[in-house]
């Protein structure tokens, strides 16, 4: 079906709920752009002009909860009981979408009027922050969300809702996911017995004339440690900063809370965070769907597994050794790649959703063409490095499924080399897309998210 009719079905559809729900007139409405379908749009009511944000499903296999009115429970929730997140109109059901107010504001902290309004933010965020917290649960229970109990269930909670996502989409052995799971399950933090309502995906919000005036995203929120959201917005702050230095908001939690920051905790849930990103994409990477944002969770792939051996190598006091680059190969194909980065550079793109579609296509190619060259060099080096803990193996296949095997039952003595060799493995496919838009933002993540 040709997209730009399926679209204006869809929206079509939209309307006439939006028009239902608030018993008014839409006078505008306009998609967002990225990749994810979504609207802002205008109607005309008897108190006046409501702003609307419409949030569509990702229609995509990516997402552990996939039921969009989960999250539109929990912000309603978390409205009621005081913490700023836009108001909730109700849901449309076909096509599947929120439809919530529009919060006025930016993310974009260096639109703010000042260093000291930038820092006001930030600090209102933790304020509000802690204020979530601190809520009761029954209301969040109430909804349905499941409330882990004990020091294993709560450190675990990410780990249990992403799994059987995982499991269901993993068509191929993923050793270094698999590592990372058994030293999760081996240093689970025995003392953390709280658990509390959690972002899990922190640090989002929007800021107006120096007032915090909404949480938003919460697709991903549930009930777990509240180290979590500490992990995951000092991760955020490193490509999205969020207005102080992430030293200074731990330390203004810490003043709120009245507790000790217990940071071993925050990074043991940094690598919690980062095994479930790289467990909710990997089959996404290794069995694409048609329609998925390729490009997108590809960049996401190189990024979150740098992110996660970052995590795992300050949980565990090891210093990651980085790989010379690999040597080019000539590769047969060159001449095909000349000619699919001309066709692409060629496709028409008259509106921002086709020059989205065409630039998407073009970084897929250009992947495509550096992988022709150093793709082969990598898988050997691969397989010649792991000699040591599966012995000898005729292909990448072998040495992924025996691979696998082994870090399941390795015991903690193998940890660090095992982490050496897997940091030398991203490393040079890091080194190798440095230069092409999928790998440039794995470039830009910080050794240490608590720096």
């Amino acid at each position: 079906m040709d997209e730009q009719i399926d679209y204006a079905e869809m929206e079509a559809k939209l309307r006439s709920r939006v028009e239902t729900l608030l018993n008014g007139k839409m006078t505008a409405m306009e998609r967002q752009v990225r990749w994810r379908p979504s609207w802002f749009a205008d109607v005309e009511t008897v108190s006046g002009i409501k702003k609307l944000y419409i949030r569509g499903d990702r229609q995509s296999d990516v997402v552990p909860f996939p039921e969009l009115k989960r999250e539109a429970d929990i912000l309603r929730v978390l409205g009621e009981q005081g913490i700023p997140a836009p108001k909730i109109y109700g849901m449309c059901e076909d096509p599947v979408a929120i439809i919530m107010e529009c919060s006025p504001g930016s993310r974009d902290v260096a639109t703010a009027s000042s260093d000291e309004e930038r820092r006001s933010v930030a600090r209102q965020y933790i304020e509000s922050l802690m204020a979530m917290h601190k809520l009761p649960l029954e209301p969040f229970k109430a909804i349905d969300l499941e409330v882990p109990v004990g020091a294993e269930e709560i450190a675990l909670a990410g780990v249990k809702a992403y799994m059987p996502l995982y499991q269901k989409n993993k068509i191929c052995p993923e050793p270094l996911i698999e590592f990372s799971l058994r030293w999760l399950r081996d240093n689970i933090p025995m003392h953390r017995t709280r658990a509390s309502m959690i972002a899990f995906d922190a640090g989002q919000f929007l800021f107006s004339e120096g007032k915090i005036t909404a949480f938003y995203d919460f697709e991903f929120a549930m009930i777990g440690d509240a180290m979590t959201d500490l992990a995951t917005m000092s991760m955020r702050h490193s490509y999205e900063p969020t207005g102080d230095t992430m030293s200074s908001l731990l330390t203004y939690y810490e003043e709120l809370s009245g507790e000790k920051l217990d940071i071993s905790v925050v990074r043991y849930h940094h690598a919690v965070f980062a095994t479930v990103a790289c467990m909710q994409f990997a089959g996404a990477i290794k069995n694409p769907k048609p329609g998925d944002p390729h490009d997108v969770y590809l960049e996401w792939d190189i990024a979150l597994r740098k992110t996660l051996l970052n995590a795992l190598s300050k949980n565990m006091a090891v210093d990651l050794v980085t790989a010379p680059v690999p040597t080019a190969q000539d590769s047969n194909l060159a001449a095909l790649y000349t000619m699919l980065n001309d066709s692409a550079e060629q496709l028409s793109a008259d509106t921002p959703l086709q020059e989205a579609g065409k630039k998407s296509t073009q970084r897929l190619v250009e992947y495509a063409t550096v992988m022709s060259r150093y793709g082969s060099e990598l898988e050997r080096l691969a397989i010649v490095e792991a000699t040591p803990f599966v012995g000898d193996c005729q292909s990448s296949t072998e040495l992924d499924e025996k691979l696998e095997a082994f870090v399941k039952q390795a015991g903690p003595e193998h940890n660090a080399a095992l982490l050496q060799y897997f940091s030398k493995q991203l490393s040079r496919r890091m080194a190798v897309c440095a230069d092409i838009e999928i790998g440039i933002s794995a470039q830009h993540i910080q050794d240490d998210i608590l720096g």
